[in-house]
């Protein structure tokens, strides 16, 4: 974790996290309908604290692996804790270890936190779904070092 955080009050960063949260709330919204809408199907709610955001597991629709809407994650898995391989691997750029879905995942959490409504639309702008995507690189960056979850932030030191 950013060892500039911990440097704040907790009361500070409760409510930031709040209006974070808050900020996201029109895409948590969309997730929380996505993921009520696959229960008849066998999507199951459970609390990610650890991820920071309304998990659905089993989520019936999808390629596989993930999605996160706001504090809404959609992970088609029986949970969040199944190993990945990073998008700059997938394509063959570099050969990185396997990371924790649920830590890819909890980066896009902050970056809706972040950017909020704006989220999606920069995403898509930025390519969506691949490895030019720095939202996706950024997200693969944290769950193998736990830092640098902004797209634009410097990468951690080795």
């Amino acid at each position: 974790m950013n060892t500039c955080t911990h440097a704040l009050p907790a009361w500070l960063r409760a409510t930031g996290m709040l209006l974070g949260i808050l900020w996201a709330l029109p895409w948590s919204i969309a997730g929380l309908l996505a993921g009520l809408a696959a229960m008849p199907a066998g999507a199951r709610l459970r609390l990610g604290r650890r991820d920071r955001a309304l998990v659905f597991v089993r989520w019936p629709w999808g390629p596989g692996g993930a999605m996160t809407l706001g504090n809404v994650i959609l992970a088609t898995g029986k949970d969040l804790d199944v190993s990945c391989i990073t998008y700059e691997h997938r394509a063959g750029r570099c050969s990185h270890p396997p990371v924790r879905l649920g830590d890819h995942e909890r980066a896009h959490v902050y970056q809706y936190m972040l950017l909020g409504p704006l989220f999606v639309p920069l995403y898509f702008l930025c390519g969506g779904i691949s490895v030019r995507n720095p939202f996706e690189r950024a997200a693969d960056r944290y769950a193998m070092s736990g830092r640098g979850w902004w797209p634009w932030s410097k990468p951690p030191l080795a």
